[in-house]
């Protein structure tokens, strides 16, 4: 099942609305700001909930474009894009479109830490993700530029010191009202951009920079802490101008993976899939990179920039001497141009130059667009709650680069979280959140929110302490019948297809379990298998399908009538086997967890006058921090497990203590409509 093929730019643009006053509503459920993946994601998912929304965007012809690399997934990044399609999100449907080069990383490894990634064609992929923004029920999209948050009074009945109560937009009167407000700014929030010794206002080359009124308002009427990160990206290179010769050529999968659950194959045939190259870094690059440093504004920031995916310049300074990895990835199947992977710079234009021609497979390369550095505010994360609402104002919600994350898949996870909260807001639904235990997107966001950051952030499989459970093949059943039953943000034609895929898996490792026999009957019917001949005992199907040599095939030629009706699910089935002991083990961690994650801290507490045995270093991490749970308390920086257990006995006595008290109300009411019940008999 793939989507059709999306309608052309110009058939997007003629939908969208360019000036407010040609809006019929004025006033909606929700407004997205941005275009993003963290914007279309949110607005999608809002709207799926049934919110009528509004996303604003500063320059609709970009609205889904892929702002730096052309790929999506990886390490970390995969099992991602697989949980925002599991909740119907938009990036793993529009990765299956665009790819031109799929790959699975980490085969050497167990499947739950495999990276499913993509190469993508950066045309496709934005037509995609407008196609399917003009086809959600309830979504307007409008170009403008928001020049300041509305800001009134809180609700006196919840907490917070602010409301956001709409927006207003650059060049327009009348503004347009909301019950939620979600922020995907991006790099744009008083984004700079520097080349060279030059430095000029934007957040993406060609664009416009957002409206200083913006910054204003979340820093001076909301209070807010604002930091600054920085990122770069490289220059792009003429495909022709390259000597591929002197790289070397890296295939993608002869059988491309599919991201989406309900794609079983891609829109890329196998044979027409691109390759990409692999080349180094020589001394001649460092000899440019510290040549031109006194030329290159942007490195001697103080801001900090991405760990994972450094600059060159950094590259260089921080391990001198090394040889560094370049990959030549493709820009589209009819592009003509290459994102060399690894050479991220802001030196100037002809200095670049001189640097990408000092790589074997470079030495004639020509430049079509020169690389470039941004910086830009983010408003530090541990002022969020789980449900990436602000917490000190009503109505507010942060998602993407402007929390401090990088990367298109952790802005898309936050994107759609952030779309669910804000539509649940508008119509008087409780927040939800998503455990650590239960997703990555909820180890994502329970890092921000608990933790914060001090450089740009980046999902790895090692941040999962349950990742064994937490794995890309299973990320259906884990969210899937939740986003239907819980969320509201699935769709019922999907979330039968995964009631389909659950009721079958399960009958299928029933009839793997129900497959007992002896070690010797084993040995017979599977003679490749390696069991050790020592071993005598009664195992199950099930158990047998952990051994290494055996696969689901071999016992379904075995067992054909018990087992041929499966094969559907072979590879699931085998890593369900595999992963089946390590789960069952960590099965009781995960239940503390979220008994902690259940119990709640109150929002309003005064950690100073707090009568139990807390440090004075405690209390100001709990005061600053705020968060919301006792799990969310054990992952704070500094406390220590004395202070957990004190506030768990708190917690516990608060609790009773609500109890009593509502037991007795309880029974002053029933006392109450007792004694009305004896009047009105009299």
């Amino acid at each position: 099942m793939l989507t059709k093929k999306p309608p052309a730019l110009r058939s997007f643009l003629s939908l969208v609305s360019r000036r407010a006053s040609h809006l019929a509503p004025q006033h909606y459920d929700v407004i997205v700001v941005g275009g993003g993946h963290a914007g279309t994601e949110a607005a999608a998912a809002a709207a799926r909930v049934g919110a009528k929304t509004l996303m604003v965007s500063h320059k609709v012809q970009t609205i889904g474009a892929l702002s730096c690399n052309p790929s999506l997934g990886g390490v970390g990044k995969g099992q991602l894009v697989r949980e925002v399609d599991a909740l119907d999100g938009l990036c793993g449907r529009a990765g299956d479109y665009a790819g031109i080069h799929f790959s699975v990383l980490n085969r050497s490894k167990g499947p739950a830490v495999w990276g499913p990634r993509a190469q993508l064609d950066r045309q496709r992929y934005r037509q995609f993700i407008q196609s399917e923004l003009l086809s959600t029920p309830g979504l307007t999209v409008l170009e403008g530029s928001v020049e300041e948050l509305l800001v009134s009074d809180p609700n006196p009945e919840e907490s917070g010191q602010h409301r956001v109560t709409g927006i207003r937009l650059a060049n327009e009167v009348h503004p347009i009202s909301a019950a939620s407000v979600v922020l995907t700014t991006g790099t744009f929030l008083s984004g700079s951009l520097f080349m060279g010794q030059t430095e000029s206002p934007g957040g993406r080359i060609g664009d416009a920079p957002s409206s200083p009124g913006l910054s204003q308002t979340l820093r001076e009427t909301l209070g807010l802490r604002i930091g600054r990160l920085r990122t770069g990206t490289p220059p792009r290179i003429l495909k022709d101008s390259v000597d591929f010769s002197q790289a070397k050529i890296h295939p993608p999968d002869s059988h491309p993976t599919p991201f989406s659950f309900l794609n079983t194959r891609t829109h890329c045939k196998s044979e027409e899939q691109l390759p990409c190259y692999l080349t180094y870094t020589t001394p001649g690059v460092e000899r440019v990179v510290r040549e031109s440093l006194h030329l290159n504004c942007h490195i001697q920031q103080d801001a900090k920039g991405p760990r994972y995916c450094p600059s060159i310049e950094s590259r260089v300074l921080r391990f001198p001497g090394r040889q560094h990895q370049v990959w030549l990835e493709p820009e589209g199947v009819t592009s003509d141009l290459l994102y060399p992977q690894g050479l991220s710079m802001t030196m100037p234009p002809d200095v670049q130059l001189r640097l990408i021609r000092e790589i074997p497979a470079l030495h004639r390369a020509e430049i079509h667009t020169p690389g470039y550095g941004v910086q830009y505010d983010f408003v530090c994360p541990t002022q969020l709650s789980p449900a990436l609402q602000v917490k000190s104002t009503q109505g507010l919600f942060l998602a993407g680069q402007i929390n401090g994350t990088t990367g298109y898949e952790e802005a898309a996870a936050q994107g759609l979280w952030a779309g669910v909260n804000a539509a649940r807001l508008a119509l008087s639904m409780p927040p939800l959140a998503l455990s650590r235990t239960e997703s990555y997107i909820g180890v994502l966001i329970d890092d921000l929110v608990s933790r914060g950051v001090t450089e740009p952030y980046r999902m790895f499989t090692s941040r999962a302490e349950f990742r064994t459970s937490l794995r890309p093949d299973n990320a259906d059943l884990r969210l899937t019948l939740k986003g239907f039953e819980e969320v509201g943000c699935v769709s019922p034609s999907r979330y039968q297809q995964a009631v389909r895929v659950r009721d079958s898996l399960r009958r299928a490792l029933s009839a793997l379990q129900a497959l007992a026999l002896s070690t010797r009957n084993w040995r017979t019917k599977l003679p490749d298998a390696g069991m050790s001949e020592a071993k005598n005992a009664t195992m199950t199907g099930m158990e047998v399908l952990q051994y290494n040599d055996v696969t689901f095939e071999m016992l379904a030629s075995a067992f054909p009538e018990s087992l041929s009706p499966h094969m559907e699910f072979s590879q699931r089935l085998k890593i369900e086997a595999v992963y089946r002991p390590h789960c069952q083990l960590q099965k009781k961690e995960i239940e503390r967890i979220q008994k902690e994650e259940n119990m709640s801290l109150p929002q309003d507490i005064d950690y100073f006058s707090l009568s139990v045995s807390l440090s004075q270093e405690v209390r100001e991490i709990l005061d600053k921090a705020r968060p919301t749970t006792l799990g969310a308390a054990t992952r704070l920086q500094g406390i220590t497990p004395a202070a957990i257990v004190h506030l768990l006995n708190y917690v516990r006595h608060a609790g009773q203590k609500e109890k009593r008290a509502q037991r007795h109300k309880n029974n002053q009411m029933e006392a109450r409509r007792a004694e009305l019940s004896a009047r009105n008999a009299s």
